[in-house]
């Protein structure tokens, strides 16, 4: 089983404060009917920072048999690209790994490697926001330590085809911030650039963005990889939901983080 890493960092520790920091999360949110989305894109910063970004999607999400999480491998443990295949536990519960879909792409450009997990942030702090929702469903954890182009597509190719032949009901969940630690308005107008292509859903212009901007963005491989897999799904185009940076919650404009939420549909 695999432990919570971050629990009193990222989010509380307690489970009625947890509970009581996601509903201010969707509060926070603007709210609207469920989108169909196949693919989206959520932040991973300090619930504080970027919870109410993140509730933007997850308050829209549709009810599924697994939510496949692939986010950056901050920490460098682990093989390049890893899946888990333990079940992850959060102060409001357990929830099990879709272990039939990591089967099928085991052998793949995808292995099978615990320790890639064990102090991860990307995707431990998205489950609470599924449990706060769902019940019953399945996660599939997917972490990048190698993000060039030709990896995320094989990804995406990976885990589209397996849920596709599975003919599993999911969605992909692509865990990462975008611009780092710039003054507000450089981080809008770079961040803007690579959204205009993720809404596209165009992989070589997110490249083109992210190596022309030098852009800092964590996690522009599971973005693509994202991508690449919820286009297999049926996904046409991205919609920009929400988009804010750390300055609009701490009122600091000189070094921000940006922070996007986008559906893919």
């Amino acid at each position: 089983m695999r432990r919570p890493a971050v629990a009193g960092q990222f989010y509380p520790l307690h489970p009625q404060r947890l509970l009581e920091e996601l509903k201010a999360a969707f509060s926070g949110a603007s709210g609207g009917e469920p989108l169909p989305m196949r693919g989206a894109v959520v932040p991973h910063a300090g619930y504080i920072y970027s919870g109410a970004v993140a509730a933007e999607v997850y308050g829209r999400l549709p009810e599924r048999e697994t939510f496949v999480l692939i986010g950056p491998n901050h920490h460098g443990l682990g093989l390049p690209v890893a899946l888990s295949r333990d079940s992850w536990m959060t102060p409001l519960g357990t929830v099990e790994s879709d272990v039939e879909l990591a089967d099928a792409l085991a052998g793949s450009i995808l292995e099978v490697d615990e320790s890639a997990h064990l102090y991860e942030h990307s995707l431990e702090v998205q489950i609470p926001f599924l449990q706060a929702r769902f019940s019953g469903f399945k996660i599939l954890p997917i972490a990048m330590g190698l993000q060039d182009e030709e990896t995320a597509v094989e990804v995406g190719e990976a885990v589209g085809e397996a849920a596709k032949s599975l003919d599993r009901d999911c969605t992909i969940i692509a865990s990462s911030d975008f611009t780092h630690y710039e003054p507000q308005e450089e981080a809008r107008r770079k961040d803007a650039q690579a959204i205009e292509a993720i809404l596209r859903m165009d992989v070589p212009s997110v490249y083109r963005a992210v190596y022309g901007q030098n852009l800092t963005a964590c996690g522009y491989g599971p973005i693509s990889a994202t991508i690449t897999a919820a286009r297999i799904l049926g996904a046409e185009t991205g919609k920009l939901l929400r988009y804010s940076t750390s300055g609009d919650v701490l009122g600091d404009y000189s070094q921000v983080v940006g922070y996007g939420a986008i559906a893919f549909v």
